[in-house]
Order: structure tokens, then C-alpha cells, then sequence
């Protein structure tokens, strides 16, 4: 599953630089795909509209801008141009009604990942890719599997451990981020435009 990761980042290797994935697996069958992306933009429905070039077109924006794509029983959030983690307070929402996997890094470093349920974070790592400087937050038994995939890796394979984050949400949810639906034009994309509103 790493080796699948490691050639999408080779290929996409602009990913490297920022991006925030969530994986969400709503526990109710009926909760659709824009329930979801309410949720995600603070209650309010953000805007949807189609960009010819969109890897180079979301970079123009000062909002995030979001892939959907949806797996069995489970919808992936990609945020690909600068990396803006969905806030804590989104998270709790949308993790009323689902459970929540996301992983997320940017220029300055980030390097995180969480697990949502229940209305709360459960658990939470920091700076993952390092292992000197990991910051480990709530129940050490839900990334407990994600430990041994880092620390399988060489110290300096950060190519690597981004694909171990990736590849533990996979294991985890069974959604998959494929490389060729990075390699779009005139795509449909979500605006997040109500992060910011208390």
C-alpha cells in the first residue's frame, strides 16, 4: 500500500508540498455526499463550480478548494493547494454523525494526523515524520498501527512516511486515492468558504 503512495506523490510530486486528505465514513446510510460538504464548510453550502486547470487554478484562491470522490461507503476530501487543515471545531461536528480520518501538512510543516468519533478527536500525532519530535495527543491504541509503518521507514524517507499516512487512512477506511484522478481538466471542485465563521 506504501508502494501505490510513494508512485502517486512521484507522479503528483506537488502534493509533497501542501495538501489535507480527510476520509469520512458516515455511520447512517442516508447522510449524502452534500450533507458531508455542509458539514465541512461550517453548516452553510460552500460553493461547487468546474475549473478548467484546477491543480493550477486553486492556488489563485484564498479559500480552499476541495476533490470529492467517494469509495464504498466512505468520501474523500482532498484539499490540494495550500494545505488548510479542516479546523477542530468542523471536525467534532462532522464526527457527530460519521468517523473521521484526516492527514495534513503544508509548506511551514503540519505533518499531522487525526481519527474523529463521537463528537470528539480521539486521537491526534504531530510532526509524524519526525520521529524525535512526535506529538502524540488522546488514545495511543488508534495509531497504534501507524507507529510500526513510520518507524519501518528510514530516517530521512519523508516520501515514504507521507505514503504511510495515506496508506494507514486506506487501511483503515478502505478509501483509496487513485493517482489518475489528480490528472484532470474542466473538473468539478468545492470552495470552502465558511471556515472562518465562529
Amino acid at each position: 500500500m506504501i508502494d501505490h503512495y510513494r508512485s502517486l506523490f512521484d507522479r503528483h510530486q506537488w502534493l509533497e508540498g501542501a495538501l489535507c486528505w480527510t476520509v469520512v465514513q458516515p455511520l447512517n446510510e442516508e447522510i449524502t455526499v452534500d450533507d458531508l460538504l455542509r458539514r465541512l464548510n461550517g453548516g452553510r453550502d460552500p460553493q461547487q463550480r468546474t475549473m478548467e486547470y484546477p491543480t493550477e487554478e486553486a492556488y489563485r484562491e484564498d479559500q480552499p478548494v476541495l476533490f470529492a470522490f467517494e469509495g464504498e461507503g466512505t468520501h474523500g476530501f482532498l484539499e490540494f493547494s495550500y494545505g488548510y487543515a479542516t479546523p477542530d471545531r468542523i471536525l467534532v461536528e462532522l464526527s457527530r454523525t460519521s468517523r473521521v480520518w484526516m492527514t495534513t501538512w503544508h509548506t511551514f510543516g503540519g505533518y499531522m494526523i487525526l481519527y474523529a468519533a463521537d463528537g470528539e478527536i480521539k486521537a491526534r500525532m504531530g510532526s509524524f515524520i519526525f520521529a524525535e519530535h512526535r506529538i502524540q495527543q488522546g488514545d495511543p491504541n488508534i495509531l497504534a498501527d501507524f507507529l510500526p509503518l513510520l518507524d519501518s521507514l528510514g530516517a530521512e524517507d519523508y516520501r515514504g512516511k507521507l505514503s504511510a499516512a495515506f496508506a494507514f487512512i486506506e487501511a483503515s477506511t478502505g478509501m483509496r486515492l487513485e493517482s489518475e484522478w489528480l490528472d484532470v481538466e474542466e473538473a468539478p471542485v468545492i470552495v470552502l468558504d465558511n471556515w472562518d465563521e465562529e
